[in-house]
């Protein structure tokens, strides 16, 4: 079992002191290599998911256990070197270092997870994604989806156990689009990785053999608006 998560919550805190429930999932477990698309609206608490499986987040109570090892126990520091070297995360939000180049990017990305950079494979990474030609351009030179499709080459760097991809289709173009879905699931696939993909577009989420509605296991979803 490559994820596996258990009787898990989180609460966000109102200005009036009261809480908003987020997540609510009593179980939810993705096999080793299996690709999952996660299928929800906006608001429905897909990032917050994400971000307490990968340990960016902290919840209120339960469990996320990756390989066999339980990342809410962790500490910080050690949530940290974790997630660098066992999880591949594509942000909605890109996460780009503004200073540094494409390629700069996705050779630090190696170097977090205690590797060292291998300039011959970020290469290939950024060249897989049609980015050859901006290998040397920063983030603020590139365009939104060439900047999304340098975030995909990062999250491949460390070779993962596990991806994790917050709509990694949301700002790419048409024709990049499929591009971008065909490296994630062909890449996966070589390195036998899990991969839980969240999107708000069903046309990405029939890609996939398997496809979950956040709906339908995130109890704190039901009725009610939740923070994503």
């Amino acid at each position: 079992m490559s994820l596996l998560i258990e009787n898990l919550t989180k609460s966000y805190r109102q200005p009036d002191g009261g809480r908003i429930p987020v997540l609510d999932v009593e179980r939810f477990e993705l096999g080793r290599g299996e690709q999952v698309a996660l299928l929800g609206s906006s608001g429905g608490g897909k990032t917050t998911l994400l971000n307490v499986i990968a340990g960016l987040r902290t919840p209120d109570t339960g469990r996320v256990l990756i390989d066999g090892t339980d990342v809410t126990s962790l500490r910080e520091a050690a949530r940290d070197r974790f997630r660098a070297e066992r999880i591949g995360f594509v942000f909605q939000t890109f996460n780009l270092l503004p200073a540094f180049t494409a390629l700069e990017n996705v050779l630090l990305g190696m170097s977090f997870g205690g590797a060292k950079p291998d300039r011959k494979r970020a290469k290939e990474l950024l060249e897989r994604v049609g980015l050859s030609h901006r290998l040397h351009n920063r983030p603020a030179q590139l365009s939104v989806g060439e900047r999304q499709r340098v975030a995909v080459a990062r999250a491949l760097a460390n070779r993962p156990s596990l991806m994790l991809a917050d709509e990694p289709t949301a700002n790419v173009d048409a024709a990049n689009q499929q591009n971008v879905l065909d490296m994630v699931g062909e890449t996966c696939r070589e390195r036998n990785v899990s991969l839980l993909m969240v999107t708000h577009s069903p046309q990405v989420a029939a890609q996939f053999r398997r496809v979950e509605q956040l709906a339908a296991f995130n109890r704190a979803a039901s009725g009610q608006l939740a923070m994503s």
